[in-house]
């Protein structure tokens, strides 16, 4: 079974999917759609050997192409109804976080994907994470017990893209950028209940443009009764992409240096049982496949658009306390 797919946005995290998905047999890229219709005949070349369709409307191509997937790969502040559209075409979905800026746009996606019984998978690629799902496995399985603690760190420094720095557009670090780590508390240690933000721009108020936060912290009261905190900065080691978490849980004490790389130490047994989970493995591939697969089996995703829905709700409830200093209930889906 071939499945043809198709693109609506050819930036830059839209080049990770294709290159994945250009290697793949069990995948025809069909058509590739960029408001800038240039950008979409370069995909067209680089990624499809110029075998595909190329358009600047969405719309046209959804309706025009029998697809059975579709690509969304579109800044937050550009989304307007793709998945909406896709769905009432019977097209299946992948799209990028944040999907979207508010939760009414997001509730509407959920909407859409349900009426209409679409697979959709948001781009949380650290869910599928070597070490992350050893963990994961253990909380399912009762072996790590209730998680007390959750720690995250995230560190970058980088301009990014324009519409990136303007808070307008893109929501910020934590909504943009950060929402990866939030969106791990949720998998990892269960549903946050309350938050209290503190953020700032102190190191980027020269730089024309750049409204977004560039230091954050963030405080997590679970509805379990465990505690998280996420901090982060875009102004750290120059180029560098960094993300550390530590969790405690009943049983296990967790040091991850990334999603895939982590020491497990049994705090319930001798220290002398560590576990070293190491893995060197493709995260975006991981979240491709998946997606992939659950359309040809006709099973679930793992990050179907609801969780999309939930991790945007948490990112915007931290946003908001930071806004109003004070701790806020996060809304939920």
């Amino acid at each position: 079974m071939v499945l043809r797919i198709g693109l609506i946005g050819c930036g830059g995290i839209a080049n990770a999917h294709m290159q994945v998905l250009s290697n793949m047999k069990e995948v025809q890229l069909a058509s590739f759609c960029d408001i800038v219709e240039e950008k979409a005949r370069d995909f067209n070349a680089r990624y499809a050997k110029g075998n595909a369709t190329v358009y600047t409307d969405f719309a046209r191509m959804l309706e025009r192409e029998k697809l059975d997937a579709v690509y969304v790969c579109l800044p937050p502040f550009a989304h307007s109804n793709e998945v909406e559209t896709a769905a009432e075409n019977g097209v299946h979905v992948f799209i990028e976080k944040p999907i979207a800026l508010d939760m009414g746009k997001a509730r509407s996606m959920v909407e859409a994907a349900r009426r209409h019984g679409i697979k959709t998978q948001v781009g949380f690629q650290l869910r599928f994470g070597t070490a992350v799902e050893h963990f994961r496995r253990m909380v399912e399985q009762g072996e790590a017990g209730p998680v007390g603690l959750f720690i995250a760190k995230y560190y970058c420094n980088s301009l990014h893209s324009p519409w990136w720095r303007d808070k307008s557009k893109s929501g910020g670090q934590v909504v943009e950028q950060i929402i990866h780590l939030y969106d791990l508390s949720r998998f990892m240690a269960g549903e946050p209940q309350s938050v209290y933000c503190r953020m700032d721009n102190l190191f980027h108020k020269d730089v024309e443009g750049y409204t977004v936060e560039d230091v954050s912290v963030c405080i997590l009261r679970f509805k379990h009764g465990g505690l998280g905190a996420i901090s982060a900065t875009n102004f750290a080691i120059p180029n560098k992409w960094l993300h550390e978490l530590n969790i405690v849980s009943r049983n296990l004490t967790v040091f991850f240096t990334d999603a895939n790389n982590a020491v497990f130490t049994p705090t319930n047994k001798p220290w002398e049982e560590q576990l070293t989970v190491s893995s060197r493995k493709n995260l975006t591939e991981a979240v491709n496949l998946d997606f992939l697969t659950a359309i040809k089996r006709d099973t679930p995703t793992r990050n179907p658009i609801e969780e999309g829905a939930r991790s945007l709700s948490l990112v915007l409830s931290a946003r908001r306390s930071a806004e109003e200093n004070r701790e806020t209930i996060v809304e939920g889906l």
